[in-house]
């Protein structure tokens, strides 16, 4: 992945991990890479992980399960017209 130097790197990898749910890469009710996964894809610390999916979590993006894991909630579906 390629830095923007003025962007803290959570907030970059919180834009591609939303993208992902939003497209539908990570489905509604699957399961999101832990923390040592997304360290590994992103070449970032495990703090900074987990700063990832906290937000994600604070979005209503996704919800944890203690000692199982972060799942991607149903995301609102817009009114049909």
């Amino acid at each position: 992945m390629k830095w923007e130097p003025d962007v803290p790197r959570w907030q970059q990898v919180y834009a591609v991990m939303r993208e992902r749910i939003v497209d539908g890469t990570y489905p509604a009710g699957e399961r999101l890479p832990s923390v040592v996964d997304v360290c590994g894809e992103f070449g970032i610390s495990q703090m900074t992980a987990r700063r990832v999916l906290k937000e994600l979590r604070a979005d209503g993006l996704a919800a944890m399960q203690p000692g199982i894991g972060t799942f991607v909630t149903e995301l609102p579906q817009p009114p049909n017209s």
